[in-house]
């Protein structure tokens, strides 16, 4: 098969370049450390020609922050609800470069909620899972996680929880991450993240559990390597409890480890054997469904 498109998974912290063939499927795939907050916007071209140098001349297509405001070009946002064909009419143009920036997606209201990034894999996913198009519950568990309400085919509306970044902070800035300890072994740390997610659970909320991260180590009752584990499972298990799944149809599409992580959580939530879309599966369907699009509606 012949190369027809570079698709790009363009974020704050890295770039991730799919050539792609006639049929949308992967031919090679780069890396690079060159996200939007990791370079500065004069040095976005040259990372873009890094990252496409010595494959054809060919469209590109990117998504993710590239596109936000402190992106190469502010492609502005479409309207929920949207579907592929609202998202592909959107796609922003940069100028000198055959290149074009998926818009991502915001939602109106009183608590307005945006997304980049997240829209492509949504739409990928429906491309590979048309199943679940008329109506179904999808979950990008990451630094910001989605919980996004599929309805005929169309991202209808979606919520937003800062779990991964709750985490990080709280890791590397509270006295939460000050735990240490001997490392435990991967039956340990399921059993705490268990625990935690338990806790959460039996609450409803995590923020008058957090504390215990560390009391239930001063006083012994959990092993001082086993505290970040259990912190997950308080922030994940707290999610959950907000979110509040079951009843719909629900795709976790995301990295497979967290994700991993998020199936457990879901099962003591009684939602048991989610299925899993791998991101990057669902990002280069996403781009390759939204250029075919693009195309055939080009003047």
């Amino acid at each position: 098969m012949f190369p027809a498109l570079i698709a790009l998974d363009w974020g704050t912290t890295s770039l991730r370049a799919y050539l792609l063939d006639e049929a949308g499927q992967v031919l090679e795939r780069r890396a690079e450390a060159a996200g939007v907050m990791q370079v500065t916007r004069q040095e976005l071209p040259a990372a873009f020609h890094r990252a496409v140098a010595g494959w054809p001349a060919l469209p590109a297509l990117a998504s993710g922050m590239v596109g936000s405001s402190v992106g190469w070009v502010e492609a502005p946002y479409a309207e929920a609800p949207a579907g592929a064909a609202e998202v592909a009419r959107a796609l922003r143009p940069v100028p000198g470069v055959a290149l074009h920036i998926v818009p991502g997606v915001v939602q109106r209201g009183e608590a307005p909620n945006v997304m980049r990034g997240e829209e492509t894999q949504i739409l990928g996913a429906l491309r590979l899972r048309p199943d679940l198009a008329a109506r179904s519950l999808m979950l990008l568990p990451g630094t910001h996680s989605k919980w996004v309400r599929v309805e005929d085919g169309r991202i209808a509306r979606f919520d937003t929880f800062m779990t991964g970044e709750l985490f990080a902070v709280l890791r590397e800035h509270s006295i939460l991450g000050r735990a240490g300890g001997a490392a435990p072994s991967e039956a340990e740390t399921l059993a705490a993240f268990d625990r935690g997610v338990a806790a959460a659970r039996g609450r409803g909320h995590a923020a008058p559990l957090l504390f215990t991260a560390r009391s239930l180590v001063l006083t012994g009752g959990l092993p001082a390597g086993l505290a970040l584990d259990y912190l997950s499972g308080l922030l994940i298990g707290e999610e959950l409890a907000c979110a509040s799944p079951g009843g719909e149809t629900l795709l976790l599409i995301g990295d497979p480890a967290l994700c991993a992580r998020y199936r457990r959580a879901l099962a003591a939530f009684g939602v048991a054997d989610a299925p899993v879309l791998d991101a990057a599966e669902a990002t280069t369907a996403g781009l390759w469904h939204i250029a075919q699009l693009h195309r055939e509606t080009a003047p």
